[in-house]
């Protein structure tokens, strides 16, 4: 049983003055494991005047001194791997394939920054002008529950490489895995101050990050419909806001496709991190004449897919983070039924001898259309849609038919018709023929999948606000 009762403020590790507490769960056999102390507004507000006060030193170190800064969290994090791998498959369900390629990720994050950093031009003449791109200050990081270190070393990386100072809030389901990538940043040996984290929940801690008058930016991931409400909050004091929102994204296979790996590749973009990922492809769209060839290798796809305890090598789809999330993917399930998607593979409840987890059978729909909830509403779970197109015009109004614009996929054997089609669909990132990820490429989304953009130069530029200098050196 692991009970976490302080948060981090100011270079150490402190008892909360908020009282609430919740428990931690595995999502794996619902058993608790663990309990959390939760921050409340007063906490926050410490955690911005720690931010504050550190901003008016660190934010005039030099790009050597970050750099530094940021190869000592690398290493500090890179030593604590596999404690964080561990509370990742325990906490949050997430297979152990995923949980060591997002801890791996975490950690080289900061390395991509410091070579983001080593590039980037703070001064720059422009006309007549010196122009000059300054730290905007204290950037409160709000991350969610399904990639928690990852999210948090990016953001952090990020606002640290600007100069940035910052106050996280991590999602409160995480809070085993927030401990241990604390005690990592903490043994960095950062000035007291430059970054603090403060476990709560979000009409608490997150509501009053959003207000606070000293914040001057938020990086926010998570969904459409929180992002929402930190928009409207943030506009009373001007805050600077990232938002990496929601998704449904369309994955469309043109008719040169070859299927015998376009398929696999498409169920694996679905069911990536037990599908709940604001990336996942759960909008498959093929062309109508091959769809019974589709639906063959989609079930043999699917038969491939493991699902079961996360901690198993093997194993490629664990449980939903937590009950709620389970009946919200068994609501969607029966929801395609009614509105007459013809159900492939899967199907409602849990899959045969996983009855005490959250654990969803990987679903397939067949035959669905574009006004099905299905096909509109992020499900966040295992589930893929499949639609059909007779011309590519058609596939790509379907693929732009949606109020998210995060992530769209292509399968081709024409790169170059790839490349056409993937320029039309509205998108902040497309793959073709791939599952990769350039952590040096924006990442971020049109339409209602959010604002602003995270990784790379484009990111950085987040953190930072021109100033113009313009005039003589007298008469």
């Amino acid at each position: 049983m692991k009970n976490i009762t302080q948060i981090y403020i100011n270079g150490q590790f402190v008892t909360p003055q908020g009282s609430e507490t919740m428990e931690l769960i595995n999502p794996s056999t619902n058993a608790v494991i663990g309990h959390v102390t939760l921050g409340n507004e007063r906490d926050t507000q410490d955690a911005v005047a720690a931010a504050r006060a550190a901003f008016k030193t660190f934010s005039k170190t030099s790009k050597e001194e970050r750099i530094a800064y940021l190869q000592k969290l690398h290493d500090a994090v890179n030593v604590r791997l596999d404690d964080m791998i561990a509370a990742m498959v325990q906490e949050y369900g997430a297979s152990l394939q995923f949980a060591t390629m997002s801890c791996q990720y975490a950690a080289k994050s900061f390395l991509q920054a410091a070579d983001v950093l080593r590039g980037f031009e703070f001064q720059k003449d422009i006309g007549r002008s010196r122009v000059s791109l300054e730290p905007l200050g204290v950037a409160a990081l709000i991350t969610p529950w399904n990639a928690s270190s990852s999210f948090i070393c990016n953001k952090l990386a990020t606002a640290l490489a600007a100069g940035c100072t910052v106050v996280i809030k991590p999602s409160e389901m995480s809070a085993m895995q927030t401990q241990v990538i604390s005690e990592c940043l903490h043994e960095a040996g950062l000035p007291p101050g430059v970054f603090n984290i403060v476990n709560g929940r979000g009409d608490v801690v997150g509501a009053e990050l959003t207000r606070h008058p000293d914040v001057a930016k938020i990086s926010f991931t998570g969904s459409t419909l929180v992002g929402k409400s930190i928009a409207r909050g943030a506009a009373d004091t001007l805050k600077r806001v990232t938002l990496e929102l929601g998704g449904k994204s369309p994955n469309v296979i043109l008719d040169d496709a070859d299927l015998q790996k376009a398929i696999p590749l498409a169920v694996m973009a679905c069911y990536m991190n037990n599908g709940q990922a604001c990336i996942a492809g759960s909008r498959l769209i093929v062309p109508e004449e091959q769809l019974d060839e589709v639906k063959r290798l989609v079930k043999i796809a699917v038969g491939q897919t493991r699902v079961g305890d996360p901690a198993d090598a093997s194993t490629t789809i664990g449980p939903m983070v937590s009950k709620k999330q389970y009946e919200r993917v068994q609501h969607y399930i029966r929801v395609g039924i009614e509105q007459g998607a013809e159900l492939l593979v899967g199907g409602e409840g849990h899959p045969q001898g996983l009855e005490a987890g959250n654990f969803v059978k990987p679903t397939v729909f067949v035959n669905v259309t574009r006004d099905m909830r299905i096909a509109r509403e992020e499900i966040f779970g295992p589930v893929l849609s499949i639609m059909t197109y007779k011309t590519e015009a058609e596939a790509i109004e379907i693929a732009n038919d949606t109020d998210y614009g995060l992530q769209a996929y292509v399968s081709s054997a024409d790169y170059d018709r790839a490349s056409r089609v993937a320029s039309q669909i509205v998108a902040g990132r497309v793959l073709i023929n791939c599952l990769d990820h350039d952590p040096l490429a924006p990442f971020g989304g049109f339409k209602q999948s959010g604002i602003g953009r995270e990784y790379g130069v484009y990111g950085l530029e987040e953190y930072v606000e021109p100033k113009a200098f313009i005039g003589s050196r007298g008469a």
